[in-house]
Parts: structure tokens; C-alpha cells; sequence
């Protein structure tokens, strides 16, 4: 019960922002271009980044192979803290922080993906 609930918990900013990023991949495809990925190609990155956010959430919180959810998941989450949220980049100490924040709180996220690696197949 607890571990389909942890699921859920954690499968939630992962559908939450995939969504968004699905259905509004302008602001995130300006991040991916700036990242170096050619501009004709950042829009089509950025959507199919949202969409396997949302197919490895919805995965993972109905429990359907959630260890290869979490494969996805981490593989869409650590480009995405990087290229989302370089808090390194920042001058302003107010921004700075505030990427700071979303850049660890992307690292815990990843923290509880690695967890779902170490549970026992029911």
C-alpha cells in the first residue's frame, strides 16, 4: 500500500509538468535551443520530453513496470535539471536561489527514482 502510494506521490510532478510541457513547449524549447540543440529541433525535443514524462509518471503511479518508468523518468529528469534550472549561470542572488531550489528539488525527484530501482517485484 505505502510503496503504490509513494508511486503516485512521486509519478504526480512528473505528469504535473510533463503535461505542461506537452501542451506549452515554447518557454522550455527556448531553454533546449540554448542548450545547443539546433532550433528547428528544440520544440520537437521539448514535447517529446513532456509526453515521456507523462507516459513514465502514469506508469509508474498505476505501478505498470515501474522500474522502466523510473528508467524513463531519470532519463527525461537529468537533461531536464541541467538544461532547466543551471542556478551555476544566475547573478541575480534572488534567481539564483530560486533555480537553486527547483535544480535540488529535480535532484531529490531523481533520489526517489533510484529508490523505485531498489524495490522488490511484487
Amino acid at each position: 500500500m505505502l510503496k503504490s502510494l509513494g508511486h503516485l506521490l512521486l509519478a504526480a510532478i512528473f505528469i504535473s509538468g510533463g503535461a505542461d510541457t506537452f501542451l506549452h513547449p515554447q518557454p522550455r524549447a527556448a531553454k533546449v535551443a540554448g542548450a545547443g540543440i539546433p532550433e528547428e529541433q528544440a520544440e520537437p525535443a521539448a514535447i517529446l520530453n513532456g509526453a515521456a514524462m507523462v507516459l513514465g509518471g502514469t506508469a509508474l503511479a498505476l505501478n505498470i513496470a515501474p522500474k522502466l518508468a523510473a528508467t524513463v523518468l531519470a532519463a527525461t529528469l537529468i537533461p531536464t535539471t541541467f538544461v532547466g534550472h543551471p542556478f551555476w549561470q544566475e547573478t541575480n542572488p534572488a534567481n539564483r536561489a530560486n533555480q537553486q531550489i527547483h535544480f535540488l528539488k529535480n535532484v531529490a525527484a531523481l533520489g526517489g527514482l533510484l529508490l523505485v530501482f531498489t524495490e522488490k517485484d511484487d
